[in-house]
């Protein structure tokens, strides 16, 4: 593989069922522990999915350089306009108050401080960037906003929607002026998670990582199981050290020493803990999502089935959905899943390419498409149960 797409991709988290069109790569497959002298210490996966690289420092370092962009042109106040976030509880007290936000010194200093979410980077004794590299909580994590709009405590598998992965990865000096221009398309919250491998552009929003306890197919097209889609980010994406082979996508690479797959296990399980987001108090109308359920059960869930509400590891071809076949045409699989819904509140807009701003969109987007004629109000109650899942 070439190019120099190597941010962090879209991946689903999930159970580890595997589809029954999907032959998952040996690589992905769970190793034992590893052993260290007589004791065997298992990895964090809290920690993992926070702060491994898995060795992505020589991608955003030697070759994308951004150990000289961050100093040069990336100050706390840029850092946010992107839509990088600061964990606050990575900050001595008090040290925004007197921070210059206005200087790329400062950004230095966060990464120094490990505030930065999903930035890894090494600071030396003269308070010179050396190296950094990116980890899964750039795409996969925000901020509560408790501090300041992008500054809060991590809320780790929320999606950030505010995270401009395109425009990041343009500021790279070693991007060809028409490569930026292409990722400047791209826009907030959305990545393309192929271009990479095909050439082609077609970004795709960045999803939820949370929820997904028991979920067979954890990605828009339903690739492989969890740890398949960790191993293609962390080493298509975002430039780690390991193996990874698929030939159904014609994608085979083998870096060593392999520091992607014996943390595999370990970050599914922690990514299969991270419970939805309940709906804020007063969100919703309960009368009206309670009569709203009765419509869903009769029109949606033969494909949104079950307590996950979705009939994974079932692929549904686009033309069964309305949904634009592009994206699926560049897939393993040439198919989507249907999407289990949790947490809909909190992550519009909706589809895989954000073609719906609202529930009451994608209410009306199946309306239309499976004739289900409904009436006004029951698709308001529609509305009103999906906005309680």
């Amino acid at each position: 593989m070439t190019g120099v797409l190597v941010l962090c991709g879209i991946w689903g988290c999930g159970g580890s069922s595997e589809p029954s069109n999907t032959t998952e790569p040996a690589s992905t497959r769970e190793p034992a522990p590893t052993a260290s002298g007589d004791e065997v210490s298992p990895p964090d996966g809290k920690a993992i999915f926070r702060h491994s690289t898995f060795g992505d420092e020589e991608k955003w370092t030697d070759q994308l350089r951004f150990h000289e962009v961050i100093p040069s042109a990336v100050d706390p106040k840029t850092a946010l306009k992107v839509g990088l976030k600061v964990d606050s509880e990575a900050l001595p007290p008090g040290i925004l108050d007197k921070a210059d936000l206005s200087s790329p010194a400062t950004t230095v200093a966060l990464i120094k401080l490990g505030a930065v979410v999903g930035i890894e980077g090494k600071v030396d004794g003269n308070d010179k960037l050396v190296s950094v590299g990116v980890t899964c909580a750039l795409c996969h994590s925000t901020v509560d906003d408790s501090v300041a709009p992008g500054i809060g405590k991590r809320l780790d598998g929320w999606p950030n929607r505010d995270l401009d992965v395109g425009a990041i990865i343009a500021l790279s000096p070693a991007v060809p002026e028409a490569e930026k221009k292409v990722l400047r398309s791209w826009g907030k919250g959305r990545y393309d998670p192929r271009r990479s491998i095909d050439k082609a552009n077609g970004p795709v929003l960045i999803p939820p990582a949370y929820g997904l306890k028991g979920v067979a197919a954890e990605t828009y097209t339903g690739d492989g199981p969890v740890s398949y889609w960790n191993a293609y980010v962390a080493i298509t994406q975002m430039g780690g050290k390991g193996k990874f082979d698929d030939k159904r996508i014609h994608v085979t690479l083998d870096a060593t020493p392999d520091l992607v797959t014996p943390l595999l296990p370990a970050l599914r399980d922690y990514q299969l803990s991270i419970a939805a987001p309940t709906p804020p108090a007063g969100s919703f109308d309960a009368s009206a999502a309670q009569r709203g359920r009765v419509v869903f059960d009769s029109a949606c869930a033969s494909c949104h089935a079950g307590s996950q509400y979705t009939d994974s590891p079932k692929l549904h071809a686009p033309e069964e959905t309305g949904m634009n076949p592009a994206y699926a045409a560049r897939s393993a699989t040439t198919r989507y899943r249907a999407t289990p819904l949790r947490g809909l509140w909190q992550h519009a807009p909706y589809f895989h390419d954000g073609s719906a701003a609202t529930l009451a969109e994608v209410v009306k987007h199946y309306d239309r498409r499976l004739s289900l004629k409904l009436t006004s109000a029951q698709k308001k109650d529609l509305v009103e149960f999906l906005k309680s899942l």
